[in-house]
C-alpha cells in the first residue's frame, strides 16, 4: 500500500465529537423543534406548603417565541448560569477529593485489608450498592451520591475491577433505589400529597418492587465485574483507567501511616456529616460543598501541605474537571430553549392528551411511558411530581386507573433514564467525576436500563391489573 493511501485513511479516521460537540447539536435540534411545537403554557397554583403546581384544565396557546440564531449561542451561557450551583459543586468536590487523594489513605487502606479481602473482593458491589440504594429509596438521596464515585472508583479498579464498575456502584445503586422507592419524600411523598392519597401507603407492594430492582441492578453490575477482573482488556475503559494515577504499588503496603488513618477518620467524619446533614437539616449542593471545603483544608493541614500546598492541590483537583463540569451548562443550555419557547408544557400536553386516549387497560401504561418521555425533560423528581400529578390524578380517574398506580407510573418512569439521559446534569456531573465518556457508559449502562423499564412496565401492569384496581 503507498504512502499516500495510508496518509488518506489516517486523515478520514472517523473521530468521536466532543461532548460540548454532540451537546451544541441537542440545542440546535431544540432550537429547530421551537418552529415545529405550538407555544403553550398551564396556569400554576401554590399549594399550602409553598409548592407550585400545574392547574389541570388550564393549558392554553400564548405567542410563540421560537429560537433564533443568537437565542442559540445565548443558551449556552444561559445554562451555565442556571445550573452554576452544579458546576460550582463538581468543582469544590473535585477539589476537595484531589487534596483526598494525594494522602494515598484510600490506596494504604486497600494495602493493609487486602489480604482479608482475598478472593472476597465481589461481595463489596451488593454491599455497596444495597447501601446506596437503601438511601435513595428513603432519604431520597440521589446528587448527595456524587462524592462517593470518587472514593469507589480507586478502591474498584484496586480491587482488579474497572472505573465503571466503581461509579456503577454508587450511580446505578443510587438511581435503582431512587427509581424504585418506597419511602423518598421527593417522589413518592409529592405524588401521593398531590394525588390525595396517604403519605407513603402502598409501601408494601413497592419494598417488593425495590427488592426485585436492586436484585436485577446488582446481578448487572456483579457480571460485568467478573468478565473485567477475568480479562482486565475487556474493559470498556481499559486505555483510560491505565492513564489514572492510582498507586496501585502502594496496595502491598500493610500498614496506614498515622497521617492516613487521621485522613480516614476525617473523610469517616465527613460522610456521616453529610448523611446526618441531610436527614436532619435538608442540607443540599451549597451546604455539602461547604462541608467538603472544609474537610479538604483540614485533610491538607493534617498531611503537611500547610496553607498554599492545600490551595494548589484544590486547584489541580478542579482542573481535572474543567471539561466536565461546563458540560453540565451546556446540558442545560438545552433546556433553556424549551423554557424560553415556551414549549415545555406544549409537549407535556401533547403526550397527556395521548394517554387520555387510551383504553382503560392501557391508561397505566400509557401514563408510565408518559412520565419516562417527560424525565428526558424535567430530570427532577419533585419538579416532575408538581407537574405532571396535578394533570395525571384526575386523568387516572377517568381512565378508571388507582391514584396509587398513578404515582408508582411517575416514580418508576422518572428515576432510571437519569442515568443515561444527556440532559441530565446528575448523569453529566458524575461522569465528569469518573473521567467516563458519555458513549461508553451508554453502551455499558442502556441494557440494564432496557431491563428495568421493561420491569418498571411489569410492575405497573401488575399494580394495575391485581392489586390496586379502581
Amino acid at each position: 500500500m503507498s504512502e499516500k493511501s495510508v496518509s488518506t485513511k489516517k486523515k478520514w479516521k472517523m473521530e468521536a465529537p466532543h461532548p460540548f460537540v454532540i451537546l451544541f447539536t441537542v440545542i440546535i435540534i431544540m432550537a429547530i423543534a421551537t418552529y415545529l411545537i405550538p407555544a403553550g403554557e398551564y396556569d400554576r397554583a401554590e399549594s399550602d406548603d409553598g409548592t407550585s403546581y400545574v392547574v389541570d384544565g388550564s393549558y392554553h396557546r400564548i405567542d410563540a417565541e421560537p429560537a433564533g440564531i443568537l437565542p442559540v449561542f445565548e443558551a449556552v451561557h444561559k445554562g451555565m448560569v442556571q445550573s452554576a450551583p452544579i458546576i460550582f459543586f463538581i468543582f469544590i468536590v473535585g477539589g476537595a477529593f484531589n487534596v483526598f487523594r494525594e494522602s494515598n489513605a484510600i490506596e494504604g487502606a486497600f494495602g493493609s485489608i487486602s489480604s482479608k479481602l482475598e478472593g472476597k473482593e465481589m461481595y463489596l458491589i451488593p454491599i455497596v450498592m444495597l447501601f446506596f440504594g437503601l438511601a435513595g429509596a428513603t432519604i431520597g438521596m440521589f446528587e448527595e451520591s456524587l462524592p462517593f464515585i470518587l472514593i469507589m472508583i480507586p478502591l474498584a479498579i484496586m480491587m482488579g475491577f474497572d472505573s465503571i464498575v466503581g461509579t456503577g456502584m454508587v450511580l446505578v445503586g443510587v438511581a435503582s433505589g431512587f427509581t424504585a422507592a418506597f419511602m423518598n419524600p421527593f417522589t413518592v411523598g409529592v405524588a401521593q400529597g398531590i394525588a390525595e392519597v396517604p403519605i407513603f401507603s402502598g409501601m408494601g407492594l413497592r419494598v417488593v418492587f425495590w427488592l426485585i430492582y436492586m436484585l436485577v441492578a446488582i446481578l448487572y453490575v456483579v457480571r460485568y465485574a467478573r468478565k473485567v477482573r477475568k480479562n482486565p482488556e475487556a474493559s470498556l475503559v481499559y486505555e483510560e483507567d491505565k492513564k489514572r494515577n492510582i498507586r496501585i504499588d502502594l496496595v502491598k503496603e500493610h500498614t496506614l501511616t498515622g497521617k492516613q488513618i487521621t485522613t480516614l477518620i476525617i473523610l469517616v467524619a465527613t460522610l456521616i456529616g453529610l448523611g446526618f446533614g441531610v436527614i436532619k437539616f435538608e442540607w443540599y449542593i451549597t451546604e455539602i460543598s461547604a462541608l467538603f471545603l472544609i474537610m479538604a483544608i483540614i485533610i491538607g493541614l493534617v498531611n503537611g501541605k500547610g496553607i498554599n500546598g492545600t490551595a494548589v492541590s484544590f486547584v489541580k483537583g478542579c482542573e481535572e474537571l474543567v471539561v466536565g463540569a461546563l458540560v453540565v451548562g451546556f446540558a442545560y443550555g438545552a433546556l433553556v430553549i424549551l423554557q424560553d419557547s415556551n414549549t415545555i408544557d406544549t409537549i407535556l400536553y401533547g403526550i397527556t392528551t395521548l394517554v387520555s386516549h387510551l383504553p382503560s387497560s392501557l391508561g397505566a401504561i400509557g401514563m408510565y411511558v408518559m412520565q419516562c418521555l417527560l424525565n428526558i425533560v424535567v430530570t427532577s423528581g419533585s419538579g416532575q411530581a408538581a407537574l405532571s400529578m396535578p394533570i395525571m390524578t384526575p386523568l387516572s380517574d377517568l381512565l378508571g386507573v388507582s391514584r396509587q398506580t398513578a404515582v408508582l407510573a411517575f416514580q418508576m418512569g422518572d428515576g432510571l433514564t437519569n442515568i443515561i439521559t444527556p440532559t441530565s446534569g446528575l448523569l453529566l456531573a458524575a461522569l465528569a467525576m469518573a473521567k467516563i465518556s458519555f458513549a461508553k457508559w451508554f453502551k455499558w449502562v442502556w441494557p440494564l436500563i432496557l431491563i428495568q423499564l421493561v420491569l418498571g412496565a411489569i410492575f405497573v401492569t401488575i399494580a394495575h391489573v391485581f392489586v390496586w384496581t379502581a
